[in-house]
């Protein structure tokens, strides 16, 4: 189907009035929201530091010190890498690839429940269940992660009580509070996509596998996980793009020792004031973000058009 009998369906379905605002709408978001914002930041990521006044004169040139600085580090270092924001790159896809396998192992159950059981009441009582600790601020959210995760904390309190420890667990430092913050995060993103699948998935094939005998574990592998890809792909997606690039969690829940490279990339903007570093910093952490999901959809062997039904 060419693009002019694609546009011809999409307003003999929606009509003129609609389907004009759907285009004007979609294309303001995905233009001026984004793809400008984001030329305008590659652009700064090869452009020198300099001045305000000296920007738009002779001195403003492309350069790919930036870029280099991040591989290789301040000139004249010992080091033949730069060691350390290299080692925090690495180390936050890394968390950001931890995080989404916990969100799918732990709501993958929960959506098929929800997908099975659609219709039901106790269906509609536990997705308001879910929902409603999203009405607060994420801000609050992270706050009371630390509350909950700190010395005198809930966990250290009961862990105390009942004996199991002599001394509170230093929850921060061992990063599990900041882990566990962004796993409980974006959870609804990675329950919704897989259930919204699972939901239109025929029961008929279930129970037809069960009467033939097939054991819990092969009827998931084989019958429901192949038929929820898509969703799976959709959540694991978001959660992994957004846990890289979350930065109020590992500010409030981080450790000391803990450095997020997004924290990285807040420094150059705004306390070190170098916008081109900063620029090309999350110009990286976008590029290799995207090649490994686009890798992964690769290898799974999930097409862009199976996210987006």
């Amino acid at each position: 189907m060419n693009i002019s009998a694609a546009f011809k369906r999409f307003f003999n379905r929606n009509g003129l009035g609609l389907g004009s605002f759907l285009l004007i709408a979609v294309g303001f978001w995905l233009i001026v929201l984004i793809i400008l914002p984001q030329l305008s930041m590659l652009d700064f990521s090869f452009r020198h530091h300099l001045p305000p006044p000296e920007m738009g004169g002779p001195k403003d040139t492309y350069t790919l010190e930036h870029y280099k600085y991040l591989a290789l580090g301040a000139q004249g270092a010992d080091q033949s890498y730069n060691v350390v924001d290299l080692g925090v790159f690495v180390r936050t896809l890394v968390a950001a690839f931890f995080v989404t396998i916990f969100d799918l192992l732990l709501c993958y159950p929960l959506a098929y429940y929800l997908g099975q059981a659609s219709g039901s009441g106790y269906t509609r009582i536990l997705v308001l269940f879910l929902i409603i600790p999203y009405w607060v601020n994420e801000i609050l959210r992270a706050f009371a992660f630390r509350i909950i995760f700190g010395d005198s904390g809930v966990i250290n309190e009961l862990l105390l009580a009942m004996g199991l420890v002599d001394n509170p667990v230093d929850f921060i430092r061992d990063n599990v509070a900041l882990y566990s913050g962004l796993g409980y995060a974006y959870i609804l993103l990675m329950i919704f996509p897989m259930y919204n699948v699972i939901e239109s998935l025929d029961r008929n094939q279930i129970e037809a596998a069960r009467d033939m005998g097939a054991p819990w574990w092969r009827i998931h592998w084989r019958i429901v996980i192949p038929y929820a890809k898509p969703g799976i792909s959709s959540g694991c997606t978001m959660v992994f793009m957004l846990s890289a690039g979350a930065l109020a969690a590992p500010q409030i829940l981080g450790g000391p020792s803990s450095l997020w490279f997004t924290q990285i990339i807040y420094q150059w903007f705004n306390q070190g004031g170098n916008w081109p570093r900063g620029a090309a910093y999350a110009i990286v952490l976008l590029s290799v973000c995207i090649l490994i999901v686009l890798s992964a959809m690769r290898l799974f062997k999930v097409r862009m058009g199976d996210i987006g039904k």
